[in-house]
């Protein structure tokens, strides 16, 4: 890009991507404008949205409330609200804009897909789920590339569980430190309707799923290095557009991540925890079981084909550095 255009809009800052994403930048060079419930951009105040936008060469989108909390009607409404909107009113602002930025990464979630035991998901093969999880991810993603924004190419950046001092690090790192830390085993639990779909069309027909994977269900990662990197790479790559899968191409399975927290935080005790000892654990945590139980099998098909390489592409090194954070 030319000097010119080395301006940064980054929605989102405050968060644990953002955080070390705005400083990356600005070790790169850039100079930032960032997004958010104050400071100069506001989301209130749309005029202030779009002066940040306009003129800058880069846009990336990393708002929205944390997924790491129970999902009660009001948590529900305001994850999908928050990204929805935020989506939303950059789309206008973008549109709107006499320099719109040239590229706009929009983030997005590996969780977008189904719960896959018997194949891996990529973007050209990935098939979508249902439920609340997927609605979200599903219309966050349409509000990205709704409608026609010609001088600007936009990415879905499609994020595995991030390893680092981040929220999903954290709460698995408690389980195996608190004796928690043997395999989650979905099964039984009394009905509920926390996973039911949202929005316009809401999928799934309300039930939370049950998969007895017997610990064996896919955990795919990526290390926070790895998310800057990928976006870094994808900067300098205009061929490369839509939704990209971040996660390592190495995912590895739940009993075979928490056996591996144990060794790091040295907790020889790690109890299994069926679904009826899980819930109450996680309900302890204020989240939800579904960020343990579900079968995230996510390969990275559009990254490797495009020439990236991981700085840290094996789980154990990323945990241990993750943990070391």
């Amino acid at each position: 890009m030319a000097d010119g255009t080395r301006i940064a809009a980054v929605a989102g800052a405050s968060g644990f991507v953002g955080t070390a994403l705005v400083e990356a930048l600005r070790a790169d060079g850039w100079t930032v404008r960032t997004i958010g419930r104050t400071g100069p951009a506001r989301w209130d105040d749309p005029a202030t949205v779009a002066s940040a936008v306009d003129g800058a060469g880069l846009l990336v989108n990393l708002a929205g409330k944390s997924v790491d909390c129970r999902y009660t009607d009001a948590n529900r409404d305001e994850v999908y609200r928050s990204r929805i909107e935020t989506t939303r009113a950059l789309h206008d602002a973008v549109a709107a804009a006499e320099r719109p930025p040239r590229i706009w990464m929009n983030a997005s979630t590996a969780t977008i897909y189904r719960h896959a035991v018997d194949r891996p998901q990529t973007e050209a093969r990935g098939e979508l789920g249902t439920g609340f999880s997927v609605d979200v991810a599903r219309d966050w993603e349409s509000a990205l590339f709704d409608g026609r924004l010609p001088g600007t190419r936009r990415i879905a950046l499609r994020m595995a569980i991030v390893l680092g001092d981040g929220p999903a690090t954290r709460m698995l790192a408690t389980l195996a430190r608190t004796g928690l830390g043997g395999p989650q085993l979905d099964g039984w639990w009394f009905a509920h309707r926390r996973y039911r779909g949202i929005g316009p069309t809401p999928s799934g027909d309300g039930r939370p799923p049950r998969h007895r994977t017997g610990g064996r269900q896919r955990f795919s990662w990526i290390h926070i290095d790895d998310v800057i990197g990928a976006i870094r790479f994808l900067i300098a790559h205009d061929d490369v557009e839509g939704a990209v899968n971040l996660a390592s191409p190495n995912p590895s399975d739940n009993r075979t991540v928490m056996a591996t927290l144990r060794r790091i935080v040295r907790m020889p005790v790690g109890l299994p925890a069926p679904r009826f000892l899980l819930e109450p654990a996680m309900w302890m945590l204020r989240t939800e079981p579904e960020l343990v139980v579900k079968s995230r099998w996510t390969l990275p098909e559009r990254l490797v084909s495009a020439g990236f390489r991981f700085a840290r592409p094996d789980l154990e090194p990323a945990l241990r550095d993750a943990l070391g954070r």
